[in-house]
Parts: C-alpha cells; sequence; structure tokens
C-alpha cells in the first residue's frame, strides 16, 4: 500500500517547555497524524501522514453506539546521538492485531504499518523533547465507521495514529511510591471478556473505581478477579509486580488482565540479571500478610505510559498497609533504571527492541 505524506503549513508553535514536568499528559500533539481506511470490497486503502484534523462522522457510526473500538499506547525515544526510536512497535502492533480479532475487526499490516508509525515519527521529529526522561507517545486506535444503528459487527473502520509529546509520568527523572486503592466493590473483567485488550470500554467501566480510589487519598486502583474477589489481576493503567523474599512474582496472564510489553520487558530484563520470577496466583491476603510480616520486599506496577511506578501502600477496607515502610524498592529503582537506558539507547541490552525511525521512514 501507497503511504501519501500531506504536510502541514509551517506556522508558529508554542515552544516545547524545558522542564518535563511542564508536559502535560497528552495534552499537547504533534502537527501530524496518520490515517488510513477499510472497506469491505478494498481492504486497506487511503493511507496517509496528513495535517492534524477534526475528525468528521456520522452520529450513527457504530463505534458511537456499540462500542467496537481499540487502541494502543506506544512510545519513540531520543537517543543520545540524537536518533530517535519506537520501543517494540511489531510487539505493540501485533498486540493491537489480537485486540481486534477479539472485536471484530480487520488487522493491519505490522510492517507497513510500523513504517508509517515512523514516518509520522520522523516527519514530526521536531516534537520531540529534548528533556531527560521524556518522550513521544503514540495513541493507534481503529473505530467502527459504518453508520445504521443495530448491533453488527461493521465493515468500514478508520486507524488514525495520534503523537503527543510527554515528559516523565512524575514530573521528574526521579520516581515516588504511590498509594493503590483495592477494590472489592468493582470488578475489572473475566474470563472470556475483553479484559485481555485495550478497548475504550475497559477504561470506562474503570472511572468510578477510580474515583472510589482518589477519595481514598490514592492514585489507582487494584483490581481483584471477578469471581472470589481475592486473588490480585492488575492495576488500573499497569501491572503489577511484588517480590516475595528474592522471588519477582506477577499475576499469570489468565485472560483478565492485559499482556503488557512493559511487563514483558521486566520479566525479560529480570531474567537476564539471573533473578528469580514466577508468573502465577496471587491472593490479596498473601500481600497483605507479606507486608505485615515483611515477606514482600516491594511491589511496583509497569506500563507504556508510566514505565515503573514504585507501590508504597495499599489500602484496603480503609485500612492503609505500607510496603517496605513506603518506601522504593531496589529492584524498582534499579529497573526503572534499566529500562529507561534500553529505551534511550544507553545500553546494550535487547537492542532488537530499538526500531530506528529514519531507517524505517518513507518520508525521504
Amino acid at each position: 500500500m501507497h503511504l501519501d505524506i500531506i504536510r502541514a503549513p509551517q506556522v508558529a508553535r508554542p515552544a516545547l517547555p524545558v522542564d518535563k514536568g511542564a508536559l502535560e499528559f497528552g495534552r499537547r500533539f504533534t502537527p501530524h497524524m496518520f490515517t488510513m481506511c477499510f472497506g469491505p470490497t478494498e481492504g486497506w486503502s487511503a493511507a496517509r501522514v496528513e495535517p492534524y484534523h477534526a475528525l468528521s462522522l456520522d452520529p450513527s457510526a457504530l463505534v458511537f453506539h456499540y462500542g467496537q473500538e481499540i487502541f494502543e499506547g506506544m512510545k519513540a525515544y531520543a537517543a543520545p546521538n540524537g536518533s530517535v526510536h519506537l520501543f517494540r512497535p511489531d510487539d505493540h502492533i501485533s498486540r493491537f492485531n489480537r485486540s481486534a480479532r477479539r472485536v471484530c475487526m480487520p488487522e493491519v499490516d505490522v510492517a507497513f504499518v510500523r513504517r508509517a508509525l515512523s514516518t509520522l515519527v520522523d516527519v514530526d521529529r521536531a516534537e520531540m523533547p529534548q528533556v531527560r526522561g521524556s518522550s513521544l507517545y503514540l495513541r493507534p486506535t481503529m473505530i467502527a465507521t459504518s453508520v445504521g444503528l443495530g448491533v453488527r459487527a461493521s465493515d468500514q473502520f478508520l486507524f488514525f495514529c495520534l503523537v503527543s509529546p510527554v515528559g516523565a509520568y512524575f514530573g521528574s527523572e526521579a520516581i515516588s511510591p504511590v498509594a493503590i486503592h483495592v477494590s472489592e466493590n468493582h470488578v475489572r473483567a473475566v474470563r472470556g471478556g475483553v479484559g485481555e485488550i485495550k478497548v475504550g470500554g475497559n477504561y470506562a467501566a474503570s472511572l468510578l473505581a477510580a474515583e472510589e480510589a482518589r477519595d481514598a487519598g490514592c492514585v489507582q486502583t487494584l483490581w481483584l478477579d471477578a469471581i472470589e474477589r481475592k486473588y490480585v489481576e492488575e492495576v488500573g493503567t499497569m501491572n503489577v509486580f511484588f517480590v516475595f523474599d528474592d522471588v519477582l512474582v506477577t499475576p499469570a496472564l489468565t485472560g483478565t488482565i492485559l499482556a503488557g510489553i512493559t511487563r514483558d520487558s521486566v520479566l525479560r530484563i529480570a531474567q537476564h540479571e539471573g533473578r528469580r520470577v514466577e508468573e502465577r496466583t496471587i491472593s490479596l491476603a498473601e500481600v497483605l500478610d507479606g507486608a505485615k510480616s515483611g515477606r514482600l520486599k516491594e511491589a511496583f506496577g509497569s506500563g507504556t505510559a508510566v514505565g515503573i511506578s514504585p507501590i508504597g501502600t495499599l489500602v484496603y477496607r480503609g485500612a492503609r498497609h505500607a510496603v517496605r515502610d513506603g518506601s522504593i524498592g531496589p529492584l524498582a529503582q534499579s529497573m526503572h533504571g534499566m529500562l529507561s537506558a534500553i529505551q534511550r539507547g544507553e545500553s546494550p541490552l535487547f537492542p532488537e527492541w530499538r526500531t530506528r525511525v529514519d531507517e524505517h521512514s518513507l518520508a525521504g
């Protein structure tokens, strides 16, 4: 498929903040976006990098009424030598295709989308923040655009990708422990549902629990399983890890939690370092008992947006349970540094995770 490039007019834009804390997540977007369309006879077509613009959709488009929509979150990083790399783009696009299959949407060609997104980043590389801890966040999205009411799978779709310059999630290169609220009143997903894919409905269903977490003085929700409500699953927008004694443990992928790309990166880095890791069922009782006894040495979350987020406190039924006295654990600190170095090309580890933009761009 051919990729057209339509460049935005050269206009003065506000300068990027030099303080990464001033780059609020998802508030600023680059001058260009990528779009392509799918139809029942022609398949994918009309691929283009074009000026950022509002979408025009029929009010009866199926996405508005039946939620047929998926998305991804991925990042591009600047290396010390000035090159720009996408981080694990093929893994993100492949996960996007898994989401598409689950909700009856067409898959995309991984290699073509990688080239298209590389081109998009290349065209807007001037928007790459130059302060440490910053990056470009990409949001590939697909929506159903067939018109008419009645529950059915669409046969027309729009794929688009936005790019947003973002600073470090915490506003500084240093990471700080956060408080997490354990939800008993709400559940996120059940086996056989859509908990393991990135659909907007998963996040809409989490909003009330997120408000309850904030009311409890926490930043996110720790979800429990939907059947017995006793086993840990994931944290809001992150997968979750625990260190019991000297073992790194994370909930197994059983169809109810997202197979995080950062989660997989953490596991592979830990294994490379010779650390013992386990993917298994983890009960909330084991976590709370471990926090009390000291067997739980640390806890942290992982995700594309946040990177590594240490968990200092768990709030359950109004009681606050500190993890290692609420301080940052050595593994979370080390993993944050190692992952950041790999993403920026400062580490020789896992070079296959970095895709250099100018080697895949079609911008010319």
